[in-house]
């Protein structure tokens, strides 16, 4: 049995096809062989509803989408019925076989058509805008792919799973419309068995309609995640069928539930055997290991064209804990269900991952793993992978979680949408704690063509949707059903959804995870909250605009409100689900720098602000105007133990939502900048997340131009340690103590003077750690340096390649902006994207040409086959620099 399911993981990891020689069960990644056109205007009069943005007459394909729902309406009175008609589309030839789409760009999944630009650069009236990426998320578009069926899959059922298309999917073969889904961050399915014909022939067309005013991000567009076909035997186990809980959890034993639903699409009845296996799981190697555990065996009589489910559990001894994870992967299992017909005929297998722990939540003590507490150290990450947009690239994903990892994040809020699958496989193993969030409005639009469409029809579809894909992963926490919403306004009415959605949560994870909500303005004593299991401020509880530099500033004032949600509801565990908003832009200091430790962004001397350049003073001190900077979060929090942690906006930086400065195109909010490299921001948070590192860090760097010479030029230091000494070319500048709630060392009367800067820190007395900055030398080379040496080659694996512009000693020159040339030179290689950082860049991510940006740029790099990759940069006036890849 171990080696068989071997076989079976080893095949999934591929990303192509898993099949086990004794089982029908067969799934294939259909990810290339596609054809795509887009049209910034809809080229086949289809809509699936009405919109603001759409002004003529259209076929509106609703009623034929909405019964795609139906298997995630609980009531079966509200599910809705297949039209008996069919729509016009007789002057839509997309649908049709014979339609000639060879001249459609050919291309493989998952796919954003908007990445590669152009950017619209008006400052007036773009057609997308800076909140929105200023991409061509825009439009119509269709993928059309050939489909073959087998003379052995027939009596088989086919399905077909899309883990996400942005947005309103409708799918048809053959020219008939088989179903859709609007929202395009939910995961799919859609049964093809009707409509498929033995052969090569069959015609398989999705068209997708992203709106502008859509998001308040960059939303993407395309089929941007994998596009499965499902085949099995029509008595199966159901989509995501499986749902294993713990609990009396401890070191020497577990007690496993398990339920397994199944389906029969057959107009008879069955007679069926259901067993489970768990065996333990290496996801490193995606391969099973020991033999665990067995289910007793559960026969169960299933009617025809009707759904049942059996219920069991085993005791496991001497349980591997799931827990957060620093430097290892965490501990998982796997379960191997599998489906016998009364003859004993292996008819289905499906495998399930998941992991042993205990959560509980508390009011005052917050969050305790395995009965041990765990403090949440967490940042939001919107689903783009920056110069890649939002296909998803598992090693992209992969490369950010290291990098958060690193900083000592243990925790990732998915703001504000499902994520992808493989994302969750990720923080599983790598032992993150994971919010998985729902929607980012209800019924109350932010935008004209937002999810307020959809919520009144689609949100109990697509809240059990994300609940039942997800509800096997041990490193989600809680489901937040909503972020920001403008039911906070609405009183009673917008706490009775608010409770209507957490029913739905209860029903589909009962006896598990709590639901939340996000509140940005719902205040303790009203109803909202109460009607939430946890508690998760958006910036309350710090206060907003509370101190005397934010006075001025219009919008919402409130004192930190986390003793004032204590006290009202003491039970409820309490965090902060989005914290700081801090303002920065990697490597750019601007001068005077203010005398507060939080202080808004403003264009006036002293404000943190270029508006010239579009950048923000790095020395993370800036935060948006509802902000506070992570020092004034830092102290907050200290005077509260009671709350159980934060999740910083954000960890990354993002497409979209740039403020302070919507001209450009992409935030200034993260930790680290798009192309993945660490802003000052990133050793302040590892001062305090991993206090046991000799992190000093000294800001800004020292190699400015005769114009700062004798100008005051503050060096703050970011450490762990509690005190430290600060020397100018071996001139001391005094002793320096941290307070009770100052979480930087400042010198800010330095006066600049080319040279050393060094900082020797201490800990109770002694010295801990000294670090120091020098005046660098002119640009004379370039350097590369690759993430991974090796890759696969032939597959969706990236390496990601970072340029430095380096003088004669090999230190990176901190204000280099050179225009720099990438190409493959030898090899089977190709360049993805370049990036550097720079939010205001308005380069395309496809240019093989980019500037440094503050002395770095990226280039991400993909091989079609196995060989040997030499990638090289060249700049004039520099030695140019190679790096080789090997892809196996």
């Amino acid at each position: 049995m171990a080696s068989f399911h071997w076989t079976l993981t080893q095949a999934l990891a591929t990303g192509t096809t898993s099949k086990d020689l004794n089982s029908p069960r067969e799934r294939i990644n259909i990810y290339d062989g596609w054809r795509f056109q887009r049209w910034a205007e809809s080229p086949d009069k289809l809509a699936y509803d009405k919109r603001s943005d759409i002004t003529d007459e259209r076929q509106l394909l609703k009623p034929w989408v909405l019964p795609s729902m139906n298997d995630f309406v609980l009531d079966p009175t509200r599910r809705h019925p297949i039209p008996t008609t069919s729509p016009d589309l007789s002057s839509v030839p997309f649908i049709q076989k014979n339609f000639d789409d060879s001249a459609w760009e050919h291309l493989s999944l998952p796919h954003d058509w908007a990445i590669k630009g152009p950017f619209y650069t008006e400052e007036v009236g773009p057609v997308v805008g800076g909140g929105m990426g200023r991409l061509p998320v825009q439009g119509v578009a269709w993928y059309r792919r050939k489909l073959t069926l087998d003379a052995a899959d027939k009596g088989k059922s086919i399905f077909l799973d899309i883990d996400g298309a942005m947005s309103h999917a409708v799918v048809w073969v053959n020219g008939h419309l088989v179903g859709g889904w609007p929202y395009g961050y939910t995961s799919f399915r859609l049964d093809l068995t009707p409509y498929l014909e033995v052969g090569e022939g069959n015609q398989l067309a999705i068209r997708l309609d992203n709106p502008v005013a859509s998001s308040r991000w960059y939303p993407g567009a395309g089929i941007y995640r994998n596009v499965w076909i499902t085949k099995a035997d029509p008595v199966h186990v159901a989509q995501w069928g499986t749902f294993i809980t713990s609990r009396e959890v401890s070191q020497t034993s577990a007690m496993l539930d398990l339920q397994v639903r199944l389906e029969n699409k057959v107009n008879d009845t069955r007679e069926l055997k259901v067993t489970t296996t768990v065996y333990e799981f290496d996801p490193s190697t995606e391969t099973a290991g020991k033999k665990v555990a067995t289910f007793p065996p559960a026969a169960v009589k299933i009617q025809a064209s009707q759904t049942d489910s059996i219920n069991s559990s085993v005791k496991l001894p001497s349980p591997r804990l799931w827990e957060p994870r620093q430097n290892q992967d965490a501990s998982l299992y796997i379960a191997v269900t599998q489906v016998y017909s009364n003859n004993d005929n292996l008819i289905d297998t499906y495998t399930t991952r998941f992991g042993i722990r205990s959560v509980t939540y508390s009011g005052d003590n917050g969050l305790l793993v395995n009965g041990k507490h765990v403090r949440i150290q967490g940042v939001n990450q919107h689903h783009d992978l920056g110069s890649l947009g939002t296909a998803f690239n598992l090693r992209a994903a992969e490369r950010q979680l290291e990098t958060l990892r690193e900083l000592g994040a243990n925790a990732i809020r998915m703001s504000h949408n499902p994520p992808a699958p493989e994302l969750l496989d990720l923080t599983d193993r790598m032992g993150f704690l994971v919010i998985n969030e729902a929607f980012d409005c209800w019924e109350v639009q932010k935008n004209p063509n937002d999810y307020h469409l959809l919520f009144p029809d689609w949100h109990e579809a697509d809240l059990r949707s994300l609940l039942r894909r997800d509800r096997n992963h041990p490193s989600i926490i809680a489901w937040s059903i909503g972020n920001e919403v403008g039911e906070q306004y609405t009183d009673v009415a917008g706490a009775a959804i608010a409770q209507r959605l957490t029913d739905i949560v209860h029903q589909e994870d009962p006896n598990g995870r709590p639901s939340t909500a996000s509140m940005n303005y719902a205040k303790p004593d009203m109803p909202f909250p109460a009607a939430l299991d946890i508690l998760n401020l958006n910036y309350q509880g710090e206060g907003i605009r509370d101190t005397p530099a934010y006075a001025g500033l219009e919008g919402i004032k409130t004192p930190p409100l986390y003793p004032a949600f204590h006290a009202a509801l003491p039970e409820k565990l309490l965090l902060a689900s989005e914290s700081a908003a801090s303002l920065s832009t990697r490597g750019a200091y601007l001068f005077p720098v203010t005398n507060e430790s939080s202080a808004p962004q403003t264009n006036l001397v002293g404000g943190g602000g270029d508006p010239l350049l579009r950048q923000v003073s790095a020395y993370e001190l800036y935060t948006a105007p509802f902000g506070a900077s992570p020092d004034k979060v830092f102290s907050v929090q200290d005077n509260n133990s009671f709350v159980a942690g934060e999740f910083v906006w954000s960890g990354w930086d993002y497409l979209g939502e740039p403020t302070p400065y919507y001209t450009a195109r992409s935030s200034y909010f993260g930790i680290i900048d798009l192309a993945g490299f660490k802003k000052d921001r990133f050793w302040l948070y590892q001062a305090r997340w991993r206090p046991d590192l000799k992190v000093v860090h000294i800001l800004p760097h020292w190699s400015w131009g005769a114009e700062r010479f004798g100008k005051v030029t503050p060096v703050h230091v970011f450490t762990a340690a509690e005190e430290g000494e600060l020397f100018v070319n071996g001139r001391s500048q005094g002793r320096r103590k941290r307070g009770g709630s100052e979480y930087r060392l400042r010198w800010d009367e330095v006066i600049y003077e080319p040279g050393e800067v060094r900082a020797v820190t201490y800990k109770g007395g002694k010295e801990w750690a000294r670090s120091e900055v020098r005046t660098v030398g002119e640009a004379k080379r370039l350097g590369l340096r690759a993430d991974r040496e090796i890759i696969n080659g032939g597959a969706k694996d990236l390496a990601f390649v970072t340029l430095e512009v380096l003088d004669g000693r090999g230190q990176v020159v901190p204000t280099a902006d050179h225009l720099v040339t990438f190409e493959v030179v030898s090899g089977p290689g190709e360049i993805v994207a370049t990036d550097n950082g720079d939010p205001y860049s308005m380069v395309s991510f496809s240019s093989k040409e980019r500037k440094a940006f503050n002395g770095l740029g990226l280039v991400a790099v993909k091989a079609s086959r196995p060989g040997r990759v030499v990638v090289k940069a060249s700049a004039r006036g520099l030695v140019a620099a190679s790096v080789t890849i090997m892809a196996r």
